[in-house]
């Protein structure tokens, strides 16, 4: 045997499982089975992610104003609408016993950690968490596929009934989202009581925000690498701008077997990483699995043909900090999901569905399988299982690649895509069921030797055609265009291109902006730059300036200049979305120009915001990590919040870098967590942009952070190694 000796001291010993942290802090879990391995890690997570854990269930039981502050009430009614703690024990049953039973040790592993210690911050908030239950990894699983999923899409179809209720004429929007409004009635949304809106009114009707993950994931065959092995990379794009960091590294080991990557703690199993045989990485999918019906309401009851059909009253206590509860009542449907507003008076509403709303049982199931997956045909079976929808991207130790997209998608009527509301009273609207992983977008050992996911429209991999707005191509492209024509392909490549800043969309607009720079600091920063959005570029700085005078010129007459404002400094949807947008403005003519050509709005815009000195993107791109509960609450000195951190990239950059404003705070979108798998060694290379712990006064709460920064990568290995 081989070992490796880089290790600190025991965690927890028992007669099933063994804890140690390695040199990085990364948990080690060395168990006789794999139910040792589920109790070690439900361990791990309680000992070193407790508080987070226990933050995300009172969040997600919508307890929120009861346990944390009153004031945080609104965010109760929202997950008291959702209803993700809606049907768990029903859930929790259909898990096969095999997995119900690893689900059951990871959850008195939890037990046990918290029966030794609960995290301090729960005493102050004066609460005694309730033992873990299998529920509550469900509960957590719903909330983070919604939450980082499925609430993007549900906000940018909202959108869009408020521009057709502000009065936006048809051909803009159809300019805006050419081809993917099916459906659309506009005389029947105007009548729609909105009562519900996704930015405030004061600011203007027509603006959405959105919030999601992106990411870039790919994988190398090995006819393509220099050792002949197949790699594979992942850096899910998330937000950074809280701390404890949102991933948790492991590596789990039983006598035959060892696997590593990243878990979200509370949530059962390993979601990203690899095993001996098989390693697998996720990208956010942008398919579209929430919908929304407009629906025709008299007396309490909704129209479902020529019948009347009556609502379902669900009735939630939202309790408040100093004893005070109030009763919310949501209105339901039986198949078209929650009513938004209140029916009581007759007229038209809207109901919303997401296809993910009684997940968890599946996803449980695919998961916990992967520790005994072989082959990428294998895991392609088990992940195609999940309910969310990701990407999957796969590789194998015999050099085979695959990729495989997941969810619960909903089969519709030919001609409407699930972009916007239609009639819930005609029957021919109705989900029809759920596409088969076997028709979702697919590909296992493509010619090319490489498969590239980064959030783009992979409906040409499927026969179903489950994506209606997806972001741009320029990560992709970036991506592909580094790994095409290449036989040496090796895990240093991949870091480097998972670390590029380069932007194609960038290159795309300086087709047409070039020859129309001004003779200005500005101007001749752009000229001379290298499209890359490093720190000290001031090209990128400058070139930012213009597109969002770009996007504010030609936007703002129809949709209101503060309402362009706002989605670009308080929303997300001008950061994921960009590719709806850059339709419009990389156009020769579009009847967004007002009459305007191409060159001239670009000239136009050059010259008003490039008449001054650009800065380095560095010195705009700051960042505070602020901790999940006290963030911005307590004195900096304490230590809970770190930094300013310099956030490099862009939108469109492989390390995207995001930055803009949601619910009252900076939200961040860039690589919250990279890792790259060679099968010509063991373990993987990764970083984390933070800590293990989320333990203020653990050397694990930060400790990662300076490499991750430096893109610098460690090596995670298993601590006994087979000769």
């Amino acid at each position: 045997m081989t070992r490796n000796r880089r290790t600190r001291g025991t965690i927890h010993s028992d007669e099933l499982v063994k804890l140690h942290r390695d040199r990085s802090g990364v948990m080690h879990v060395q168990a006789v089975d794999e139910i040792g391995i589920y109790r070690g890690l439900g361990i791990a997570h309680a000992h070193d992610r407790g508080l987070q854990m226990l933050f995300m269930r009172i969040i997600g039981r919508g307890r929120a104003a009861e346990v944390l502050d009153s004031s945080l009430v609104e965010t109760d009614r929202f997950v008291r609408r959702m209803n993700w703690h809606g049907g768990l024990t029903t859930t929790r049953d259909r898990l096969s016993p095999r997995a119900r039973a690893l689900a059951a040790a990871y959850a008195g592993g939890v037990n046990h950690a918290f029966r030794k210690s609960v995290p301090w911050e729960m005493r102050l908030l004066r609460n005694r968490p309730e033992p873990w239950r299998i529920e509550d990894s469900i509960l957590l699983s719903r909330m983070s596929g919604y939450l980082t999923l499925a609430q993007s899409q549900g906000e940018l179809e909202r959108w869009i009934v408020e521009l057709v209720q502000g009065g936006l004429p048809a051909e803009l929007l159809e300019a805006l989202f050419p081809g993917r409004l099916g459906g659309l009635d506009l005389e029947l949304l105007r009548k729609v009581h909105l009562t519900e809106r996704v930015v405030p009114e004061q600011v203007s009707t027509l603006a959405a925000g959105a919030r999601m993950m992106a990411s870039n994931n790919w994988a190398v065959s090995g006819a393509n690498t220099a050792s002949g092995r197949a790699l594979l990379a992942n850096d899910p794009h998330l937000d950074i701008s809280q701390l404890p960091a949102l991933w948790y590294e492991v590596m789990v080991q039983a006598p035959d077997r060892y696997a590593v990557g990243a878990t979200m703690p509370g949530v059962i199993g390993l979601l990203i990483g690899r095993t001996p045989d098989l390693a697998w990485g996720a990208t956010y999918s942008f398919a579209d699995a929430t919908d929304s019906w407009i629906e025709e309401v008299r007396d309490l009851k909704v129209r479902r043909g020529d019948d009347w059909l009556p609502l379902r009253a669900r009735i939630e206590a939202i309790a408040k900090k100093g004893g005070d509860v109030e009763e919310v009542t949501f209105w339901e449907t039986d198949d078209h999901g929650v009513l938004e507003g209140d029916p009581t008076q007759d007229g038209y509403y809207l109901s919303t569905r997401w296809s993910g709303a009684d997940s968890g049982a599946r996803s449980t199931e695919a998961i916990v399988e992967m520790w005994q997956a072989r082959t990428v045909a294998e895991g392609m079976a088990h992940l195609g299982a999940i309910e969310t929808s990701f990407n999957w991207v796969l590789a194998d130790r015999d050099g085979h690649i695959g990729y495989q997209m997941s969810g619960l998608l909903p089969i519709r009527r030919e001609g409407w895509s699930g972009l916007v509301p239609v009639p819930g009273w005609d029957p021919a609207n109705d989900w029809r069921g759920f596409h088969s992983p076997a028709v979702l977008p697919r590909s296992l050992d493509p010619s090319q030797g490489f498969l590239v996911t980064a959030n783009n429209d992979l409906n040409d991999l499927g026969t179903a055609q489950v994506i209606n707005a997806a972001m741009g191509t320029y990560r992709a492209n970036r991506i592909a265009e580094l790994l095409t024509g290449r036989n040496d392909l090796d895990s240093e490549t991949m870091k480097r291109i998972q670390l590029d800043v380069h932007s194609k969309q960038a290159e795309l607009l300086l087709e047409v902006l070039k020859p129309l720079l001004p003779d200005t600091p500005d101007g001749e920063a752009i000229r001379g730059w290298d499209c890359r959005y490093d720190a000290e570029s001031c090209g990128a700085e400058a070139f930012e300036r213009f597109y969002d005078e770009l996007l504010r010129t030609v936007f703002g007459p129809a949709l209101g200049h503060a309402a362009v404002d706002f989605l670009a400094a308080e929303t997300g949807l001008f950061t994921d979305f960009y590719s709806s947008f850059d339709t419009v403005v990389m156009a020769e003519r579009s009847p967004w120009f007002g009459g305007r050509t191409r060159e001239e709005l670009f000239a136009e815009v050059a010259e008003r915001a490039l008449s001054g000195a650009p800065r380095p993107w560095g010195e705009v791109r700051k960042v505070m990590q602020r901790h999940v509960l006290f963030g911005g609450k307590i004195p900096r000195w304490l230590g809970f919040d770190r930094g300013p951190l310099t956030l490099v990239g862009s939108r469109a950059t492989p390390h995207q870098g995001q930055i803009y404003r949601s619910a009252e705070r900076l939200v961040t979108f860039a690589p919250s967590y990279r890792f790259v798998v060679d099968f010509a060694e063991v373990g993987l290379e990764s970083s984390l942009a933070g800590g293990a712990s989320d333990r203020r006064f653990s050397r694990w709460y930060y400790s990662e952070a300076k490499a991750w920064r430096a893109g610098r990568y460690k090596k995670l290995r298993p601590t006994v190694l087979a000769d």
